[in-house]
């Protein structure tokens, strides 16, 4: 996912940061690769900007009740799963 001006920051180019936002926001980046991350983020103003609207789009969705699923479907379905799978 390149965008137009995308540039290399910190060893990383832009498309290479955004793959590893999710990583970075679950905290499952080795301390080299979170320094590169952090590095491109703070020299790149586009990256800066877009990473700061994810996370908060991906924190937000964090925050969403799960709907729990009746009883009745969730036995419908499992039954379900259970003919389709053999």
């Amino acid at each position: 996912m390149a965008h137009e001006g995308e540039r290399r920051v910190s060893g990383l180019w832009c498309h290479q940061v955004l793959a590893r936002l999710p990583d970075y926001l679950e905290g499952t980046l080795s301390p080299d690769e979170l320094a590169d991350v952090e590095g491109h983020v703070g020299g790149c103003d586009w990256c800066e900007r877009f990473g700061g609207a994810y996370a908060g789009v991906v924190q937000g969705l964090r925050n969403v009740p799960v709907a729990a699923v009746p009883d009745p479907v969730a036995d419908r379905l499992a039954a379900r799963l259970a003919e389709e799978l053999g």
